[in-house]
Formats: C-alpha cells, structure tokens, sequence
C-alpha cells in the first residue's frame, strides 16, 4: 500500500460543553489546542451536544413553542402585505 494514501490517525480527545465529560479515541481530525494526559498528547476537540448530552439519548423532554414561531412568521409576511 502507498504510504501517502491514507491520512494519518490521532489521539483526540472529545470535549462535551456540556457536560465536560471527555471521549477518547484516535481521529484524523485535528485542531489547534492541545493536550498531554496520562503521558499522551491529545488533540482537544470542543462539541457542544455529544451522546452524553443529547436529549435522544439521555431521556430528556424538549418542548418546542411550534404555535409562536407560525404566528411569528405570518405576523412578518402580513406586514409585508400591507405595503
């Protein structure tokens, strides 16, 4: 196999914004801030929803207002109407 084929894997660390719980794994993503823990370098990668913090799979109820944001969008189309 070529060696310059394939993109070469890292040590990343996930962050949840959320929850600040850390996933570990190895990633061909990269980014700018970095980390050594536990003797390893890692690439420090922020997220703001992971599984840790997703309401899919944490349990969580999400109402969404669907009756304010209809009534937002037809206040601004009438208005435009009336010109």
């Amino acid at each position: 196999m070529k060696a310059e084929g394939h993109p070469t894997l890292n040590n990343v660390c996930f962050l949840d914004i959320g929850t600040g719980k850390r996933f570990f794994t190895r990633s061909t993503m990269k980014s700018a801030r970095k980390e050594n823990i536990d003797g390893t370098e890692y690439f420090v990668i922020a997220r703001d929803v992971t599984m840790d913090s997703h309401p899919a799979y944490t349990g969580e109820k999400r109402l969404v207002d669907t009756a304010g944001r209809v009534e937002k969008f037809t206040s601004k189309f009438k208005r435009g109407a009336k010109k």
